[in-house]
């Protein structure tokens, strides 16, 4: 839950040995700040930074491609001890697909402020402030939010406990429940979840200020009414298959699922570009979000 200043990250948790394992259980994970090195213009020579002023004090950095008002928005929001930049492929696309872009850092994270994640609550926060300031600063047609795992569970949180409106969203590799994906780290080590699982998740919400065992994506999903895109990797340990079909049938509106084979929790556009973005663009127009 809070990113450190220096140190190397601990490793995934199955390339991990015995004595390193049981490090981790008994003093937890290392995770340095995510800090992006990248300039704008490697996005786009015209792309520039904007700061954005968010509720209690943070700050929000984001990068900003305008391709005139005609055009969608896409704003995308980032994973899990990442940062903006782990975008860049998919947000090269979205450009090339002729939207324009909104690349963001959630706070804790790049340009941002703070030092700190609580795994999509309060990132729901910075969801609602950026869709909140594109619609009042940035003049395009459509608003389409676009999340990678716990982006994706921030965006959902943002519509349920905010009441944003986008005009479509398109989410990749979001998980059920909070416990859920914990429980998963814990099987990626071959060591029993219960209770450690429950303990880990009680013991971060009391150092945060929240319940995470309410942190379910799957009751946000129920809110949803706008046109949505689901993307999953069939092998994904972190974020499985059936979780994400979970949160996908949960939602009432109109809603599409596309899986994406020999592919676990990782960009689908490293892996599968083509698909991708036939995909995307298929849904982009579908919903009315182009011309």
């Amino acid at each position: 839950m809070h990113f450190t200043a220096s140190g190397d990250r601990t490793r995934k948790p199955e390339t991990l040995t015995l004595w390193q394992k049981a490090g981790v259980l008994l003093f937890g994970v290392n995770v340095p700040r995510p800090a992006g090195q990248q300039p704008p213009a490697d996005l786009a020579t015209d792309c520039r930074v904007l700061k954005i002023s968010a509720p209690k004090g943070i700050t929000l950095e984001a990068w900003y491609c305008d391709l005139g008002p005609s055009t969608p928005l896409v704003i995308l929001f980032h994973g899990y001890a990442a940062q903006k930049t782990a975008l860049l492929q998919e947000a090269r696309m979205f450009l090339d697909l002729g939207t324009s872009v909104l690349l963001v850092d959630f706070r804790g994270s790049g340009g941002s402020s703070e030092s700190y994640t609580t795994v999509g609550i309060h990132e729901s926060d910075d969801v609602a402030t950026l869709v909140q300031f594109s619609q009042r600063n940035l003049s395009h047609s459509r608003v389409i939010l676009f999340g990678q795992s716990m982006g994706a569970v921030a965006i959902l949180g943002a519509i349920r406990n905010h009441g944003i409106q986008p005009d479509a969203v398109i989410l990749e590799a979001v998980f059920d429940t909070l416990l859920n994906t914990v429980r998963n780290r814990f099987h990626a080590m071959r060591v029993p979840s219960f209770s450690s699982a429950e303990l880990l998740v009680f013991w971060g919400g009391q150092q945060q200020g929240f319940n995470g065992f309410s942190h379910n994506p799957v009751d946000y999903a129920m809110s949803v009414e706008c046109p949505a895109l689901f993307m999953h990797g069939r092998d994904d340990p972190r974020a499985t298959l059936d979780e994400g079909r979970r949160v996908f049938n949960a939602v009432p509106g109109p809603k599409q699922f596309t899986t994406f084979d020999r592919t676990g929790h990782e960009s689908y556009v490293s892996t599968h570009a083509s698909e991708w973005r036939t995909t995307v663009e298929a849904f982009i127009k579908e919903t009315g979000q182009s011309e």
